[in-house]
């Protein structure tokens, strides 16, 4: 009988695991993550999918979904604007709130969304899910109730 290896786990801070997290990015790694909460449904369900990010080499646009810091906080959602070296952005899953942020705030870039089953999706802009703003509230509840 095989008995399995034990794993040591050590449970990090945020602060720590976010700061780790950036100096991979930084030092030009990728990075898997799984992100929490339900602020970017319907694309990313939080604790079941995760992404891969990276660090822009490209100017970000309009549709990028992003890792930023604001207020001492990490969050993961998507540019809806870019105006100069500040950005408006919102989560798919969000209603109406929306967060600012400089381009120096952003720490990575989603390239990609992993799914149960090992199903890999490349991030599109969400251009027609943009546009649904006023109405996301009954699909997202519709959604939630048929899927959550």
């Amino acid at each position: 009988m095989n008995e399995s290896p034990s794993v040591e786990v050590k449970v990090m801070d945020p602060e720590s695991y976010f700061g780790l997290l950036e100096s991979f990015l930084d030092e030009g790694k990728d990075v898997e993550m799984t992100p929490k909460g339900n602020s970017m449904l319907p694309f990313i369900r939080g604790g079941r999918d995760s992404v891969l990010l990276t660090k822009p080499s490209k100017p970000l646009e309009s549709g990028d979904i992003v890792l930023f810091k604001v207020n001492g906080h990490y969050v993961m959602h998507r540019i809806l604007e870019v105006n100069g070296d500040r950005l408006l952005i919102m989560g798919d899953g969000n209603i109406g709130n929306t967060e600012s942020c400089g381009v120096g705030d952003v720490i990575g870039l989603v390239t990609e969304i992993h799914k149960p089953g090992g199903k890999i999706v490349k991030p599109g802009k969400a251009r027609f899910w943009r546009r649904l703003r006023p109405i996301r509230r009954i699909i997202l509840a519709f959604y939630k109730l048929l899927f959550l």
